[in-house]
């Protein structure tokens, strides 16, 4: 039994536990985003969810994983939402609005031509159906007799906290042709109370119309729920640790917010000068002087869509690497601290926060804690009994083995993967990634010692099978000694160079042992191959393993060309293909399509069918 190994019953989130079960788990992550089905309109839709509980059904999977369902701005980056609450108006299904608000002309012709200029299809989502869809949801409110539904009162009635402060940012950005709230003239930017209350009279249609939007979104979320338990199936949602700074939160609580700095990370082995994300950091003073109700609002409404969830970048909870906001774009993260600056305090910090959280939701947290760790971190989510993330690819002895761990040497207090939505999926990683070096992150390395690059890069990697910007290690730099030698320094001037080689070389080679598969290894990854990976961590002794819909995809070959760019993200860019990935093939299809059986097997075999 790994050393490591808790008793769930005796943790801080046992009544979670108790409510969900102990067993191990299977999942799926979806983004929404990417799927679609006869019956959606240019992006996938919360009526696409029964189709996802049905695939779960089948597969014998018991958890739907989503990325934020929250509003998104204009990159299109669900982690960078314009409000912690209000739903992606673009997820409302079209056709499961009530009948009598689509019975209407300008409604039915709204949407045949949305569905006609948006088809769905491979490829990437076109964000304009956002603006299309609205034009249809507005005819649609017009339609509908708001003022006698008491659902609708009773709906805004429970969201006060939250929807009459969005409702009203939404307007007012519309009226200043979306601008961000802090470019717009001062009694608004400000919230003066009487231009405010001047502005709702003035746009009540409009003000209602968004409250409308989110009570639509959330009966058919709720309802999409209703159903996926009905088939046994738990959702599972993520909390994004920051929230955009143009966003209907900062504008209406300014306090909470330190808006002289913005969030980002240090610089590191991958990034020179560190990250700078744009979103401001939290007053979290300020927000304890209000009895951390902003923290117990977000969870207290994410309660009515999910059973789980997943905490973005718990390490932030414990301090965060902070920007003053005027430092100039082009030094990204090199000029910023952490906060709280006092290392003493991070675990008290961290601690106070996630008992703040555990003890107001009865969903089971999950925790991201990915990245550069605090030391009081994973003891705090063992003692709170909160699951972090093992992702195949990084779960390894980086000391001393070099090596990838077995299955049994996973974490139980954790979710099992091969990818995230953050890296390359797991086809890409191995034709791609496995056994090779960053080559901006090795250049940089070789400047900092005062070693020839470009000599260097020809004597220790072979060119012809790098690409993407990674580089593959010769086959015959075959020792430390060797590499050392060609490095032409002492080793004691390059340990960081050395781990470097001894984490990577022959990576695959290492990694193919694991997977059990006949003959030599394959440098191009195949359904066989996605398959063993797969086994790999469903047989982990994690307590989850929640796989990307892709990773599960490529076992049926459903994908063709270059692995590469069939990615939900890549972090530190801002590009169309961003959020906006589509699948090859229609939720129907996918249903009646032999992976499922495929899926289910390797599932009941791992012990963790639902």
């Amino acid at each position: 039994m790994p050393k490591d190994d808790v008793n769930l019953l005796k943790t801080g989130s046992a009544d979670k536990w108790k409510r969900i079960g102990t067993s191990r788990r299977a999942g799926i992550l979806v983004p929404l985003f990417s799927v679609y089905s006869k019956d959606s309109v240019g992006i996938g839709d919360l009526g696409d969810v029964e189709l996802l509980a049905d695939l779960c059904a089948k597969t014998g999977a018991s958890i739907l994983q989503f990325l934020p369902m929250n509003e998104i701005g204009s990159t299109f980056c669900p982690y960078d939402a314009v409000s912690s609450f209000a739903i992606e108006p673009s997820y409302i299904s079209l056709s499961k609005l009530p009948k009598h608000t689509t019975s209407g002309k300008a409604v039915e012709a709204g949407i045949d031509k949305a569905r006609k200029a948006y088809p769905a299809g491979p490829g990437h989502v076109d964000y304009a159906i956002k603006d299309e869809k609205r034009e249809i949801l507005y005819q649609a409110y017009l339609e509908d007799d708001v003022e006698n539904s008491a659902e609708f009162r009773k709906f805004v009635e429970s969201n006060k906290y939250w929807i009459d402060d969005f409702a009203l940012y939404k307007a007012l950005k519309s009226r200043y042709a979306g601008k961000p709230w802090y470019e717009w003239p001062e009694e608004h930017k400000r919230r003066d109370p009487k231009a405010l209350q001047a502005f709702r009279k003035e746009c009540r249609r409009e003000v209602e119309f968004h409250k409308w939007v989110q009570h639509v979104a959330f009966r058919q979320f709720t309802g999409a729920r209703k159903y996926a338990a009905e088939k046994g199936i738990l959702l599972k949602g993520d909390l994004p640790i920051l929230i955009s700074r143009d966003s209907a939160d900062v504008w209406s609580r300014p306090e909470f917010f330190k808006l002289d700095f913005l969030a980002g990370a240090p610089p590191d082995m991958y990034c020179a000068k560190g990250q700078r994300w744009g979103m401001p950091t939290y007053d979290w003073d300020a927000i304890a002087d209000d009895k951390f109700r902003y923290v117990k609002e977000k969870l207290k409404f994410a309660e009515n869509f999910y059973d789980i969830i997943r905490v973005d970048h718990v390490v932030g909870l414990f301090r965060i690497w902070s920007i003053p906001s005027n430092d100039p774009a082009e030094n990204e993260g090199l000029n910023g601290v952490f906060d709280p600056a006092d290392e003493n305090i991070w675990g008290k910090h961290g601690r106070a926060l996630l008992s703040v959280m555990l003890e107001n939701t009865d969903m089971l947290l999950c925790a991201e804690d990915l990245g550069m760790i605090p030391k009081d971190c994973p003891a705090t989510l063992k003692e709170f009994g909160v699951p972090g993330n093992d992702v195949q690819r990084w779960v390894k002895d980086w000391a001393k083995r070099h090596d990838f761990l077995p299955p049994g040497e996973y974490r139980k207090l954790s979710v099992a993967m091969l990818s995230t939505h953050d890296t390359t999926n797991w086809a890409a990683w191995w034709e791609n990634e496995a056994g090779t070096v960053d080559e901006a992150l090795f250049a940089r390395k070789c400047r900092e010692r005062g070693i020839d690059f470009g000599r260097i890069r020809e004597n220790l990697f072979d060119m012809s099978r790098s690409r993407h910007g990674r580089l593959r290690w010769q086959d015959n730099v075959n020792s430390k000694e060797m590499y050392v030698q060609i490095l032409e320094k002492r080793e004691e001037e390059v340990k960081d160079f050395i781990d470097l080689y001894e984490n990577s070389y022959h990576e695959k080679e290492k990694l193919w042992k694991q997977l059990g598969l006949k003959g030599a290894m394959r440098e191009t990854s195949d359904a066989e191959i996605v398959g063993a990976a797969l086994e790999i961590t469903l047989s982990s002794n994690s307590i989850f393993c929640i796989e990307l819909i892709i990773d599960y995809l490529y076992k049926a070959g459903l994908f063709r060309g270059d692995p590469y760019q069939y990615r939900i993200n890549k972090p530190g860019t801002v590009a169309r293909t961003n959020w906006s990935l589509r699948l090859p093939v229609a939720l129907e299809e996918l249903l009646e399509n032999k992976l499922c059986k495929d899926i289910r097997k390797i599932i009941v075999s791992s012990g963790r069918a639902g």
